[in-house]
């Protein structure tokens, strides 16, 4: 495929309640075995990108570890090649920290690559999609971009915060806006397009010559009039990791199969990095419901409705109820846990019942004792 993929960092909307206070957030566990980067990532080689550079923020060491060689991602390091880059000075405030900040800092890394195309899309974003057949499409269109957006009915409860578009009767973009939750109908930008390496290069330096806070999403807003921006729609499972109650929600809602058969197709499989675990054991008189739990587990308690990643232990008398269990935390003898994040290395052995609620879910630190 002739295109480098870009993986872009969260923006500042995104804040996922405590989670990234300790790595960012594509590299947060998510539905017990995955890091939230796999899915984007799978994309790009599922579509036969090889090539790929993921941008990061801060807090980089986690993504690091997660994301290695790029190998576990099917990547051909004879002909491809994963970069993770950030920039490597200190910013005055955070607000300067921004994509093109990095961007530029990195530009020659941008400028090497011989792909003549480049797909830029965020890491916090959860779809399935094959971009080679929206590079495709966005050669034969002649336009000047591609930009990625899926319709929805459900705007006032989900994908809130997130941008929107403003198409005309040929899907070219007029405009951009956010969804504030108004409006039952919306087309939400996924953030993500598709563009010649030239022009991206152009937007670039041009975003930093017009202001130091433009992220790229700013200077493509600025050029609806002078470029010929195009609307490509997905169809197909779309989700928004940009808040802690969205993270609950969509690990919630993938428990469901139906659901998430819109999400994992045959063929397209979702790479993450593995290990050797043992299968998880369940004692008896434990007892598992309508629950993802993934291996390495030993379940002695009762466990229903909920996410449980790697080597979590759940001893006997506990409930976890409608909760996700980041890896490796400890869930003590008769401790009940009801809408409950628990983040890795967490013991709770000396506090008994912690209830959250969908929309504010109980966060417990990673490495906490309680």
């Amino acid at each position: 495929m002739r295109a480098l993929g870009i993986i872009n960092f969260e923006n500042s909307n995104v804040n996922i309640g405590g989670l990234d206070d300790y790595r960012p957030a594509p590299a947060i566990a998510f539905l017990g075995r995955y890091r939230i980067i796999d899915f984007i990532l799978s994309n790009y080689t599922n579509s036969g990108i090889d090539n790929v550079q993921v941008y990061c923020k801060e807090k980089p060491r986690n993504l690091i570890e997660h994301l290695g060689s790029g190998s576990h991602y099917n990547i051909n390091s004879k002909r491809g090649k994963l970069r993770i880059l950030y920039g490597e000075k200190s910013f005055s405030s955070p607000v300067y920290n921004h994509d093109v900040a990095n961007y530029m800092l990195n530009m020659q890394y941008i400028e090497e690559d011989t792909n003549p195309y480049v797909i830029i899309a965020p890491s916090y974003f959860i779809y399935s999609l094959d971009f080679s057949t929206v590079l495709q499409t966005h050669i034969e269109s002649h336009a000047d971009i591609k930009a990625i957006y899926q319709s929805t009915n459900d705007a006032k409860v989900q994908l809130l915060g997130c941008d929107t578009l403003a198409l005309d009767k040929e899907k070219k973009v007029t405009g951009f806006g956010t969804n504030r939750g108004k409006k039952k109908a919306n087309t939400i930008s996924m953030e993500a397009y598709v563009m010649t390496k030239k022009l991206f290069i152009d937007l670039v330096k041009k975003a930093a010559e017009t202001s130091s806070l433009y992220w790229l999403k700013d200077i493509i807003a600025d050029s609806v009039e002078e470029l010929d921006i195009r609307g490509y729609q997905v169809r197909g499972y779309v989700a928004c990791v940009n808040s802690a109650s969205e993270y609950f929600r969509i690990n919630m809602e993938l428990r469901d199969r139906n659901v998430a058969k819109g999400l994992f197709k045959p063929g397209w499989p979702v790479y993450t990095q593995t290990n050797d675990s043992a299968p998880t054991t369940y004692a008896a008189g434990s007892c598992v419901k309508g629950s993802v739990v993934a291996n390495g587990c030993a379940i002695e308690g009762e466990v229903t409705d909920s996410v449980i990643s790697r080597n979590v232990t759940v001893r006997k008398g506990a409930i976890v109820k409608d909760s996700i269990i980041l890896p490796g935390a400890y869930i003590g003898e008769n401790v009940k846990l009801d809408h409950v994040i628990v983040d890795k290395y967490a013991i709770i052995h000396h506090v008994k019942a912690l209830t959250g609620t969908d929309e504010e879910p109980v966060y417990v630190k990673r490495r906490d004792r309680i």
